[in-house]
């Protein structure tokens, strides 16, 4: 199993999760995140006064994945989050040693 976490822009949200879902994703976490990379945030003004803005809004993806759909997950996120544009973001993949769903007690994949 592969665990992917991805850090998307928060109006790219939808179109991830409908690309996930025609590849036969079904389940994952949303959490609204702050951060920056190469980026490192903006500068805005307000009443007057210029300041910077250091963390941006991003959204976070978290799903579990049998091996065989970690390629799938990972390209439909890259291809329904990108803009081109710098702050796209980052997916992350990795192993998943055991996975339990806690109604049922089913291990591994079945848990998925």
């Amino acid at each position: 199993m592969k665990k992917i976490e991805a850090i998307i822009k928060p109006f790219k949200l939808e179109e991830v999760k409908d690309a996930l879902g025609e590849v036969g994703i079904e389940g994952m976490t949303v959490t609204e995140v702050k951060g920056f990379g190469r980026q490192k945030g903006h500068t805005e003004i307000y009443r007057g006064s210029e300041y910077t803005v250091d963390f941006l809004p991003k959204i976070k993806l978290e799903l579990v994945v049998a091996d065989n759909q970690a390629a799938a997950a990972t390209t439909a996120i890259v291809k329904a989050a990108k803009t081109g544009k710098i702050g796209d973001g980052k997916v992350f993949v990795s192993t998943v040693e055991e996975a339990v769903r806690i109604r049922t007690d089913d291990r591994g994949e079945a848990a998925l």
